[in-house]
């Protein structure tokens, strides 16, 4: 359910306010203009000539009006005072400040509160598809990251096989990355870390329920397993240009 910004709650209220002070304004005025047509009408010559009962009543109405444009503005000018009074800036107590026995009620007072802030921090929650509160998988989203690690390994395939092909949205892993199958290890079933990644995306893609933590943690590892064969398979590949580099022309011709 969307729900309105501070500033369109601000406004709203705002504009109600205006609205309210619009029509009591005008109510204010309607019975105005009643009452003393009402004395004009009830005079004896009819007019306002010699018309004390208008004078009156108008005389009532100025001073209500005034009345009320002074207690807004005497409301308006207290609450600025207060409001200026407040320190802009967070100024701790010291121990100057208060006596001793004050200072460490207010130290012991605010241990106290952190502790139990800290004891009420939910621990054995379980909410499906995300990491518990207090482990390493804390605030992380299952479905989310496993997904996200699809560009990383793909651009650490293009650094190994620059005719790597291009990731396409929703083709599978087990294609896609075909390619470099051949660089990481197989058990004795033949299930390479690659099967055991693209089970754990296509969980993560089209499952209607979330990922498990143990589904996840075999995901994730394949996925960090992967990374890590790629990288030393990077770093020998620039281990190997590097000596090449360094190797002399009279060694190269003296190869067969």
């Amino acid at each position: 359910m969307l729900r309105p910004s501070s500033r369109a709650l601000t406004w709203i209220s705002e504009t109600c306010y205006v609205v309210l002070v619009l029509i009591t304004v005008c109510f204010f005025a309607i019975s105005c203009v009643a009452l003393l047509s009402q004395a004009v009408r009830n005079a004896p010559n009819r007019s306002w000539t010699n018309n004390w009962d208008a004078v009156s009543i108008g005389a009532t109405y100025v001073i209500v009006l005034f009345l009320s444009i002074a207690f807004c503005v005497k409301r308006r000018i207290s609450v600025r005072r207060r409001l200026q009074r407040i320190s802009k800036t967070y100024n701790g107590i010291s121990r100057n400040d208060v006596p001793k026995s004050v200072h460490e009620y207010i130290s012991r007072e605010y241990v106290r509160s952190c502790l139990v802030a800290y004891e009420s921090q939910p621990r054995d929650a379980v909410h499906e598809g995300w990491g518990r509160p207090g482990t390493k998988y804390s605030g992380m989203r299952f479905r989310r990251t496993l997904l996200d690690t699809i560009a990383d390994i793909d651009a650490r395939a293009h650094l190994v096989i620059p005719s790597h092909p291009t990731l396409k949205p929703h083709s599978r892993m087990l294609h896609h990355f075909r390619f470099i199958s051949p660089l990481l290890p197989k058990d004795e079933s033949g299930i390479s870390l690659l099967h055991i990644y693209d089970s754990a995306i296509q969980l993560a893609r089209i499952s209607d329920r979330e990922p498990t933590e143990e589904e996840f943690e075999i995901g994730i590892g394949a996925a960090q397993e992967i990374r890590r064969i790629l990288n030393e398979c990077r770093l020998e590949m620039l281990e190997e240009s590097r000596t090449q580099l360094n190797v002399s022309p009279e060694a190269q011709a003296l190869k067969p």
